[in-house]
């Protein structure tokens, strides 16, 4: 039987566990979800133990569904979220909640490093904003208000980090996920001495640091009867998911671009070196191996600005097709009887601020433009159009950057819809091509990284070519020129409306 490679995506909402044969065919995928915590406005928390009961069941599940043997898994690998702060003692326990990517209240924090290092030299450094997003502040915040916790940990880690810890009680990390604290220069690739002096982080509570597809230990006794997993099984360090997600995407080499059309949007691509932008309107992550990197930008609401617009303005399709379809295809079919432009309408997909381009967290969504004459089709194509809009002002700030695109893959659950696609293809004047692995993009990545890890796949560039290019959308030169007027009027539309987002939030 072909060696099996078991993948484990820990996500926001839970852990998709994943099983590939040693040709990229999937063999099944299980999902165990977990609560997020919520202590208070503009904080966000979980639990590592919802991790590793997740981690256990999700594994004993699909192992029982797909009737697969766990002595044919030849390695597990990792993808997991980013940015958090989970801190463990000198035994491996968890000595709090993990603060989360989503997590808010370490500001004070980031304005303390701020009076200490430029956030210039910050994103110089790191690749990345001085932010309370990241690592860096998250732990400063516990340093203050939970003395008594900072002095029991040993590491701060990440969440695919102690379920590495739990089955082969290493402390470790990969350079993805350590790109995603503030904390690492990324040109060295090692901890920045000025900025962990600035944030007066110790050193010692970092983890070692390797690359993606490293194996790191081997599945311990006591973890294999937890998981019904094997033990000596492999262990690859694996990377965090927007790597992971990269490398999916089948991109993997300087030039290759994606964009992931999920929940949140971005485009993204590999760089064999970081790309710092003087106006500071993308970041950079490390890819899988020390010098490649995938700089990006991020939009918060893509996909989720049509969710929004089905939830609360979809109704009436939603009664018409509950229990018999998809209410997003009737979207799509609504937005596909408009002109391209919408005839005059833009929306601005804004709805809980936004990174890139305009980095901006009091803008707003809004529809620009109605009139008698605009229908609910309209207003669904203006917001998939605003979303399209929006990723080509970023595709610009990359081409700015002296970094230029042929054509464009499309992962996640947006990039289901043609509608959708052929929008993209024709405001970025770039063919958009979908892939074989759409929902699973991240979990074969973390699977590509194992199996080059434990030597399956001979390398990245080998394994990346288990991800194929399905189906290709070509521009339309004539839609192309449309969307141009479109997209200057979406961008003063923006610009004409920042005073009055300012004037919103002031309380």
């Amino acid at each position: 039987m072909a060696a099996l490679i078991l993948a484990h995506d820990i996500g926001t909402t839970g852990d998709k566990a994943t099983l590939f044969r040693d040709d990229g065919t999937l063999v099944a995928s299980s999902f165990s979800p977990y609560p997020t915590y919520y202590p208070k406005a503009g904080w966000a928390e979980q639990s590592p133990m919802d991790y590793w009961e997740a981690f256990c069941s999700s594994t004993r599940t699909l192992l029982d569904q797909s009737r697969s043997r766990a002595s044919d898994i030849a390695v597990i690998s990792f993808s997991g979220q980013m940015m958090a702060a989970l801190p463990v003692d000198a035994e491996g326990n968890p000595v709090r909640n993990s603060i989360i990517w989503a997590d808010q209240r370490s500001t004070a924090e980031a304005a303390e490093i701020a009076r200490r290092v430029s956030p210039e030299r910050v994103y110089a450094v790191t690749g990345h904003r001085l932010s309370p997003s990241y690592s860096a502040t998250k732990i400063m915040w516990i340093r203050k208000n939970e003395p008594e916790v900072y002095g029991k940990t040993a590491k701060f880690i990440h969440a695919k980090d102690f379920l590495v810890l739990r089955l082969t009680g290493r402390v470790c990390s990969d350079y993805s996920d350590a790109s995603s604290m503030n904390l690492l220069d990324i040109t060295a690739m090692q901890w920045s001495e000025d900025i962990l002096e600035a944030a007066g982080i110790s050193r010692s509570l970092l983890p070692e640091l390797f690359e993606s597809p490293t194996v790191v230990g081997k599945v311990t006794a006591g973890a294999a009867a937890s998981s019904g997993l094997v033990a000596g099984t492999p262990v690859v360090i694996g990377g965090g998911d927007g790597a992971c997600a990269t490398c999916g995407a089948g991109v993997v080499k300087e030039g290759d671009a994606y964009i992931c059309l999920g929940t949140s949007t971005w485009m993204a691509t590999a760089s064999n070196k970081p790309l710092i932008d003087p106006k500071k309107r993308t970041f950079t992550f490390c890819h899988f191996y020390k010098g490649l990197y995938f700089p990006c930008g991020t939009m918060q609401t893509g996909g989720g600005s049509l969710k929004w617009f089905k939830d609360t303005l979809a109704d009436c399709e939603s009664a018409a097709v509950k229990g018999a379809g998809d209410v997003y295809d009737l979207l799509n079919a609504k937005a596909a009887a408009v002109p391209a432009g919408s005839e005059g309408l833009l929306f601005l997909p804004y709805l809980i601020g936004e990174r890139s381009p305009w980095w901006n967290s009091n803008a707003r969504g809004a529809f620009v433009g109605l009139s008698m004459l605009h229908t609910k089709g309209h207003m669904i194509r203006a917001v998939m159009e605003g979303v399209a809009y929006n990723m080509r002002i970023i595709g610009e700030v990359f081409g700015e950057l002296g970094m230029r695109f042929d054509m464009f893959r499309m992962i996640g659950g947006g990039s289901k819809s043609p509608v959708w696609r052929q929008i993209f293809a024709d405001v970025l004047g770039r063919p958009v091509t979908t892939l074989n692995f759409i929902d699973e993009a991240t979990s074969i990545g973390a699977a590509i990284a194992g199996g080059v890890g434990v030597g399956i796949f001979p390398n990245i560039e080998q394994a990346a070519r288990i991800v194929r290019q399905v189906e290709r959308t070509e521009p339309n030169p004539e839609r192309f020129a449309v969307y141009g007027k479109g997209h200057r009027a979406f961008t003063k539309a923006y610009e004409a409306l920042v005073p009055v987002f300012d004037l919103l939030a002031e309380e």
